[in-house]
């Protein structure tokens, strides 16, 4: 309803009426995160990684406490996003043992970087030793300079 018809054009109208005219679902128009997102910023805060640039290369050195080789994932999404992740599960307990302190993390390990445009996204290697993966992205060759093109003029 609009209350200007009735002459009532005040501030205090118009913010009343601005308030009914709010959609019912009122969860769509919050900008609250979720669930996965808050636990993939929990993931990617907790995953510490150094990056190192050489001539040919791009090195990223990610610590993975406790993971195998086959509990890592390395992916590349968008042509540029170098994805990596793994998640830490509890120990089973043995019969008998209980722990008197819990200090190590378990849980999903993060890590996302977007490749520089000179990045080779099809030439990747990955190694886990000791807890600490090392991913190589390969360099493109630079590319060679345009040689300028000639036109031949034409006399009319």
């Amino acid at each position: 309803m609009d209350f200007r018809i009735m002459g009532l054009d005040s501030p205090l109208i118009h913010t009343l009426q601005h308030i009914m005219d709010l959609p019912d679902d009122m969860e769509k128009t919050t900008n609250v995160p979720s669930r996965t997102y808050v636990r993939d910023a929990k993931a990617m805060a907790a995953t510490p990684a150094d990056i190192k640039e050489y001539p040919n290369s791009y090195v990223f050195i990610v610590d993975m406490p406790g993971l195998k080789s086959g509990d890592i994932k390395v992916q590349v999404e968008d042509d540029n996003v170098l994805l990596i992740s793994g998640e830490r599960k509890r120990e089973e307990e043995k019969e008998g043992a209980k722990y008197v302190r819990m200090e190590r993390r378990v849980g999903k390990l993060m890590r996302k970087f977007v490749l520089p445009e000179n990045a080779n996204a099809d030439a990747i290697s990955a190694l886990c030793q000791d807890g600490v993966l090392t991913v190589t992205v390969e360099k493109l060759p630079p590319p060679e300079p345009k040689k300028p093109k000639t036109i031949e003029v034409k006399i009319a």
